[in-house]
């Protein structure tokens, strides 16, 4: 009874998410963005950035050291994902240079294929050229793939990585509350700049 309740309320969050970002996919991002019901406060976001990146920090040295590098840094502690033969995942960021939040954020994406379930993880985008950042906050809302080139660092990439061999402009880190994941596509993956109540 219990698995039919879980897979009864995955498949309920699914469907919202896969509505959700096929409305914002075929609108488009108005704009000045606006953002819906569900988005969480400055301050709530704020909270979870933090702790999602001090998490990312203990477990992950290649992490510390790129922030340490980085010039700025964009988290998405929060991510939901779930599919049905159609996926969608979608979620709220903020860009961190130093301590000091500097923007607040939206990413969505849609997929299809064979699929099914509901997940949740997070990602940070380290952002290690000037270039890149300015592409991020001139563009208007980037589509991962388009622009400054992301490499996504896995757990093998992790501990070879050192900050003399890197050349890339942006580093992407996915993490759980397990650390680092693997399968996770970002490419597409579309983050525009919202304002959020505070």
């Amino acid at each position: 009874m219990r698995e039919r309740l879980f897979n009864s309320r995955a498949l309920k969050t699914a469907i919202v998410l896969i509505l959700v970002v096929t409305f914002v996919s075929i609108l488009g991002a108005p704009s000045s963005p606006q953002v819906g019901p569900l988005a969480p406060s400055a301050a709530q976001l704020d909270q979870s950035v933090t702790a999602a990146l001090n998490s990312l920090y203990a477990n992950n040295e290649a992490a510390k050291a790129l922030g340490a590098k980085a010039k700025a840094v964009l988290v998405f502690p929060d991510i939901k994902k779930g599919a049905f033969i159609v996926g969608a995942q979608y979620g709220y960021g903020a860009l961190r240079q130093g301590s000091r939040t500097k923007g607040y954020y939206r990413t969505s994406a849609a997929s299809y294929g064979f699929q099914a379930g509901a997940k949740k993880f997070g990602y940070a985008l380290f952002f290690m050229t000037d270039s890149a950042l300015s592409y991020l906050d001139k563009s208007g809302g980037w589509a991962i793939g388009a622009g400054p080139s992301v490499v996504v660092v896995d757990q093998g990439m992790a501990r070879s990585l050192t900050t003399t061999s890197m050349r890339s402009d942006v580093y992407a880190f996915v993490f759980d509350q397990k650390g680092l994941m693997g399968g996770i596509g970002l490419e597409g993956s579309k983050i525009t700049k919202v304002t959020l109540s505070s």
